[in-house]
C-alpha cells in the first residue's frame, strides 16, 4: 500500500468543474444547434434556463435534455460545479449580463477557485439574418402605428424617389456613414412595400416572393457564375445579361421598358444607350431650341460612356461652391 499516493489523493483539491454559456441566435430556427452544443448539452450534469418561454427549451426536451428552470446567483453556480460537475446555462436573448458580470468579479477576486468558463454560440447568424429583423419590425408597425397602417403604394412613391436621389448624393460626396444610413432608407422602401402588397385580396406577394424573384433573375442573368458558359471580361458579362433579359421580356421595340418620368437627361441617355446597343442607325433630331440642344448632348455623353446626370450634377456643385464664394468675398 502506497501511503503517500494515498495522502496526495486524500488532499488534493476538488476539479473546479465547468460552466458553459450556450448562446443560440432568435434567426435560426430552434433546435438547429450546432454539433459541439448537442455534445455538450448531452454531456452536462445539469442544463439550466432562466427563462421559461425560451424558444430553444421545447426541442432540448423534446431531443432528451433535462432542462431546469432556475436563475442561480454567480455563487450558486460556482458551489454546483464542485467535484468536477459540468452546468450549461442555456443564455437568454440578453446574454446573461447579470450572470457573466458576477462571475467575472468572483475570478477577480482571487477568493475562490474558479470553475472552467467556456462561451460556446450554439447558432449563428448567418449574413442577411438581420434583415430578418427588419421584416419582424415593419410588421409590427404595419398594424401598430396609426400613420403606417394607412400607406398606400401610391402613396409612398415619392419616398421612393427621393430616397434613390438621398442615396445618390451620398455616393457621390463619399460619405460613407451617410451611405450606410441611405442604403437602409430605401432597403426600408422595398420592405414597406412588399408589406402592403401582402395584403391585396386579389394578387398578393411577399417579401419572400420579391427576393425568390430577384435571386431567380440574377442566376439567369449570370449563366457565366451559375452555368456552363464563360466570361472573362466585362463586356462579355453584359453580353449574357443584354441577351438574357432580350429572352425573357420578349420586347418588340428597343424603347419598351424605359420608364418615360425619369429625369430628362437620363431619359435621353438611356434612349441613347438602347439605340447604341441595338446597333441601330438612328440620328438625333435635329429641332430647335435648348430641348433638341440637351438631348445631343445626352447622346454625344452616352456615346462617350458618361453619365449625363452626373456630371451636370458634378458641374452645379461646383457652380454652387462657386456661388458661396461669391457670397462670401
Amino acid at each position: 500500500m502506497n501511503t503517500t499516493t494515498d495522502h496526495a489523493a486524500d488532499t488534493a483539491p476538488p476539479a473546479p468543474g465547468r460552466i458553459v454559456l450556450l448562446t443560440t441566435s432568435h434567426r435560426v430556427a430552434p433546435g438547429l444547434l450546432s454539433w459541439a452544443a448537442w455534445q455538450v448539452l448531452r454531456s452536462a450534469d445539469e442544463v439550466l434556463c432562466a427563462d421559461g418561454a425560451h424558444p430553444q427549451l421545447p426541442y432540448l426536451r423534446e431531443a432528451g435534455i433535462a432542462v431546469a428552470e432556475a436563475a442561480p446567483s454567480a455563487e450558486e453556480l460556482v458551489d454546483a460545479c464542485a467535484g468536477g460537475r459540468t452546468i450549461v446555462v442555456v443564455a437568454t436573448g440578453e446574454g446573461e449580463p447579470a450572470l457573466t458580470d458576477g462571475l467575472a468579479r468572483l475570478a477577480g477576486s482571487g477568493r475562490i477557485s474558479m470553475p472552467d468558463l467556456e462561451l460556446l454560440p450554439a447558432s449563428y447568424d448567418l449574413p442577411g439574418a438581420r434583415l430578418l429583423d427588419l421584416v419582424q419590425v415593419m410588421d409590427r408597425i404595419r398594424a401598430e402605428c396609426p400613420w403606417s397602417s394607412r400607406q398606400t403604394h401610391k402613396g409612398l412613391a415619392k419616398y421612393g424617389i427621393e430616397e434613390a436621389y438621398e442615396l445618390v448624393e451620398a455616393i457621390e460626396e463619399g460619405d460613407r456613414e451617410e451611405l450606410r444610413e441611405e442604403l437602409g432608407d430605401v432597403l426600408l422602401q422595398v420592405v414597406f412595400h412588399a408589406r402592403i402588397a401582402e395584403e391585396d385580396p386579389e394578387a398578393p406577394f411577399s417579401i419572400d416572393d420579391v427576393a425568390g424573384g430577384i435571386v431567380a433573375k440574377l442566376i439567369h442573368r449570370h449563366p457565366h457564375v451559375f452555368g456552363e458558359e464563360t466570361a472573362t471580361t466585362p463586356e462579355e458579362v453584359k453580353e449574357h445579361w443584354l441577351r438574357t433579359k432580350a429572352e425573357e421580356k420578349r420586347r418588340t421595340s428597343v424603347t419598351e421598358g424605359i420608364p418615360l418620368h425619369q429625369p430628362g437627361l437620363a431619359l435621353a441617355a438611356k434612349l441613347a444607350s438602347r439605340v447604341r446597343t441595338a446597333g441601330l442607325e438612328v440620328p438625333v433630331p435635329r429641332g430647335e431650341g435648348i430641348g433638341y440642344e440637351l438631348l445631343s448632348l445626352a447622346a454625344r455623353a452616352e456615346a462617350e460612356g458618361v453619365d449625363p446626370e452626373a456630371a451636370l450634377r458634378a458641374a452645379a456643385r461646383a457652380y454652387r461652391d462657386a456661388i458661396r464664394e461669391t457670397e462670401g468675398a
